[in-house]
């Protein structure tokens, strides 16, 4: 059973016990990413991320480290374009100490000036590590051709100019904006202690702050194409369409599209441009769900010289969808591993905090898996289908890696705005 509390001072607490289990998944959880930076400061939430482990009042940035590994748990952090969270796995004997450790980090982390300056080189050397990955600096500039101007399209790490200019006001000012209480989950999932609320509301009751509201303005999928040169082994491309929010009642009937069209070995894309024609190694497709707005992607790393047939290859299997729909079997099939997908997860504790914590930031509901997987069973073959014309019929945005940074000949400019 999922249960949420919320402190005076406004931070969420929820919690699902699982007393068969040995371990904790804990997670705090911030309302905050690279959509709610400017241009300026873009790349200051990752960069404060980095901080908080960088050490506190009352130890060193190896005691932090060595305090995790000294009770065998696993502590991390993660920033993505609207969250960031601090979390740990630990053994339930040790919630306390990890609840202690996390609060500290939290609350006491002191952001000396010179961490900040030995971190801005490590997070440039990240930065230039995505550059040489051009797989992953391609949906990078997908979000560019998709989304325009907007923050949403900012890039998680920032620039190399931006990290380089942050000083320990800017971070701090930044922190007090967005770490405000109002603005926090924590999540927790796992074998609880009986009194885990108190312990919770002891190491945060003294957080205060006022509520920050998130950006006014709205994301809006406008297509274009984007092009980067690059000396590359393959030419990467992405196509983006429009998706979902996270809220979106279709949101599962999306998913079984995406698990058809490019999810999983079984899918069109793999089956076709793979196995069938031998065109890329790696070829997918994946959903991005946001508060306001989502989209769909298709990616495929492919030689030089072959973008143009895995282009037209990827638009033909689209048009195959708009004309004729998914298949029954295609839809069961979906179905199954969505349903197994979801189930299997919930064998992980960390899943479960995860789960909980994204949920209540992005929705501020939980459904449970019951509810979820009857929804899926009503999916009818009909809806999908809709879904699939509506989406695949719109204009779509293309980005790609490639020494020559041209844009393939059979890429259709009139699905462009």
């Amino acid at each position: 059973m999922i249960v949420k509390h919320s402190l005076p001072n406004g931070i969420r607490i929820v919690a699902e016990q699982i007393p068969y289990v040995r371990s904790v998944a804990l997670g705090i959880w911030i309302g905050t990413g690279s959509e709610n930076e400017t241009l300026r400061d873009n790349g200051i939430s990752h960069f404060i991320e980095h901080m908080m482990f960088k050490g506190t009042k009352t130890r060193t940035a190896r005691q932090l480290a060595e305090a995790f590994d000294e009770i065998g748990g696993h502590v991390n952090a993660f920033t993505s374009k609207e969250i960031t969270c601090y979390y740990a796995k630990i053994l339930d004997q040790h919630f306390p100490l990890s609840l202690e450790i996390l609060a500290d980090m939290f609350f006491e982390s002191i952001f000396a000036e010179e961490e900040i300056e030995k971190e801005k080189k490590v997070i440039i050397e990240e930065i230039r590590m995505v550059e040489d990955t051009p797989d992953d600096l391609v949906h990078d500039l997908l979000s560019e051709a998709s989304l325009g101007a907007h923050s949403l399209a900012y890039p998680v790490l920032g620039s190399v100019e931006n990290v380089r200019s942050f000083n320990r006001e800017d971070l701090l000012r930044y922190k007090e904006r967005y770490y405000n209480p109002h603005n926090v989950v924590i999540a927790i999932a796992g074998n609880l202690p009986d009194d885990y609320l108190d312990q919770i509301e002891s190491a945060f009751y003294r957080h205060q702050g006022e509520f920050v509201p998130v950006k006014e303005e709205s994301p809006t999928f406008t297509p274009m194409i984007k092009l980067k040169q690059k000396a590359t082994e393959q030419t990467h491309l992405c196509l983006g369409l429009p998706g979902l929010s996270i809220g979106d009642p279709r949101i599962y009937t999306l998913v079984l599209l995406n698990n058809v069209l490019g999810g999983n070995m079984s899918s069109r894309l793999f089956q076709e441009i793979r196995e069938e024609r031998g065109l890329a190694y790696s070829v997918f497709s994946y959903h991005s769900a946001h508060r306001e707005t989502g989209m769909l992607a298709i990616y495929a790393g492919t030689a030089h010289g072959q973008e143009n047939e895995v282009l037209e290859c990827i638009q033909n299997i689209l048009e195959q969808v708009i004309r004729h729909g998914l298949t029954p079997f295609e839809l069961n099939k979906a179905k199954e591993q969505l349903k197994g997908s979801l189930m299997l997860g919930l064998e992980s504790t960390n899943n479960r905090m995860s789960r909980l914590g994204r949920n209540e930031l992005l929705l501020g509901r939980h459904l449970t898996l019951d509810e979820i997987i009857e929804s899926v069973e009503e999916i009818t073959l009909d809806e999908v289908n809709i879904l699939a014309r509506e989406i695949f019929s719109s204009p779509m945005s293309l980005a790609i890696i490639s020494p020559e940074g041209k844009v393939p000949s059979t890429f259709g400019r009139n699905n462009l705005a």
